[in-house]
């Protein structure tokens, strides 16, 4: 008998699937392979059940001989093992992003002489429906605040892009490439007070209150379904503390970082020079048993920010501060430095891992730009944020945009530098 292999990743099954399957079935022992819950969250929506849920869904319809668990996008894997002799799919990855992974199937089925069989896909006007009942049960603050958890349970990094607004909220999550046969994608978006704060025009001072965040947050969440990390600067006063951990855990906030700073905030970027005080440890412990004790679920994660470095205390007063955090319930840590090499960074998270092996570590890479993920993740990092390349790039992009126009007395010039309207017209949601 002939053997015939499909992969899967949809947590929606509906008529067009089973369809093809029996197709599929009719040419031979089929076996299906469901798309690990890594691999799916790297390149498209969060999966609502899990690979188990999945796999027993295809176990139980009629013409799949056996499951397995296939971990890349394409099922290279098992292709290259088992050699089918057919591998079939829709034609609908001819038109998208997923044309050079039918490619890369292509090339491994030519080494042995497989064929690949394309039926003509089915549109399924109930499925769009369901998609998108399944995108706004993802955009639910019950169901969204422990995506972040789950996704460091699934993957060793996190990668964070910064969201300013709804737009750029929707740039980050959707904006995906194709690199070494893998759809790359950010896992999660950081709302940043400094972001927030410059583009109000107004100095990152905590001087933009809650309210206002609030409402720039619910402009990216109304249009995004990826964990939002939340930028917290020192939380203010401890009494003041309880309601803003309550406020966004009941908005739905993944995790919330909180500096041990007190007094007023300025940015760590002006490190000694700004006079700016840490806080005692027992201070900051105080203030982390005061945010847990506030949020009513294990979901929202409280991330402690330790400037030790910035403020150049050194290493051994960020280590201890690390340890007596996490001692106090800190769900995870994140290191600062303003040096230009991640020498101090690695240093810290090499002592780190050596006492708690599996609390998240988390980075912001902006003065060490030239280092790897690969290399933060050899450390034991575990989120990865890159802080504020969206308004810095855009900034520079309308600066620039601006000139041209003064200088030509016209739009033409500018015009290679803005994107078609249509495009933009594209990328929002119509409903």
């Amino acid at each position: 008998m002939k053997t015939v292999f499909m992969s899967f990743s949809t947590d929606i099954v509906h008529g067009a699937h089973i369809a093809i399957i029996q197709k599929a079935a009719a040419l031979g022992e089929l076996t299906v392979g469901v798309i690990s819950d890594e691999v799916v969250a790297s390149y498209k929506r969060f999966p609502i059940l899990s690979y188990c849920e999945r796999a027993d869904i295809f176990r139980s319809i009629k013409g799949v001989s056996a499951v397995v668990c296939q971990t890349s996008i394409s099922g290279g894997e098992y292709i290259s093992l088992h050699k089918p002799d057919y591998v079939v799919h829709g034609d609908d990855w001819k038109r998208d992003f997923r044309s050079t992974i039918r490619s890369e199937v292509i090339k491994l089925l030519s080494a042995y002489g497989g064929e690949l069989i394309e039926y003509e896909s089915i549109s399924d006007e109930k499925y769009a429906i369901y998609e998108d009942r399944a995108m706004k049960r993802m955009l639910t603050p019950d169901i969204r605040r422990g995506r972040l958890r789950e996704l460091l349970t699934l993957k060793p990094l996190i990668s964070v892009i910064e969201a300013h607004s709804g737009l750029s909220g929707l740039i980050a999550e959707n904006t995906r490439i194709h690199d070494n046969g893998k759809v790359l994608q950010f896992d999660a978006m950081w709302l940043s007070s400094l972001c927030d704060s410059t583009m109000k025009g107004k100095p990152d001072i905590e001087l933009v209150d809650l309210t206002s965040r609030v409402q720039t947050m619910n402009d990216i969440m109304e249009v995004t379904s990826k964990p939002l990390i939340f930028d917290a600067d020192t939380g203010g006063l401890p009494e003041h503390f309880a309601f803003t951990m309550a406020t966004l855990e009941r908005l739905g906030i993944s995790a919330a970082i909180v500096e041990d700073k007190v007094g007023l905030k300025r940015n760590s970027l002006f490190g000694e020079d700004a006079g700016q005080t840490q806080d005692t440890i027992e201070g900051f412990q105080n203030k982390i048993h005061i945010g847990k004790a506030a949020l009513k679920t294990k979901d929202t994660m409280l991330i402690t920010r330790i400037e030790s470095l910035i403020l150049g205390k050194g290493q051994d007063d960020a280590l201890s501060r690390a340890f007596a955090y996490v001692e106090a319930g800190a769900d995870g840590v994140m290191i600062h430095s303003r040096k230009k090499e991640p020498d101090e960074i690695f240093g810290f998270c090499e002592q780190f891992r050596a006492r708690y092996a599996h609390v998240p570590l988390v980075v912001v890479p902006s003065t060490f730009s030239q280092v790897s993920e690969d290399e933060l993740c050899a450390y034991g990092i575990n989120i990865a944020i890159y802080a504020n390349q969206l308004l810095r790039a855009s900034f520079l992009a309308m600066r620039d945009t601006a000139g041209l126009i003064l200088k030509n007395h016209r739009a033409l010039e500018a015009d290679k530098m803005c994107l078609p309207i249509d495009e933009i017209i594209r990328l929002i949601p119509e409903k």
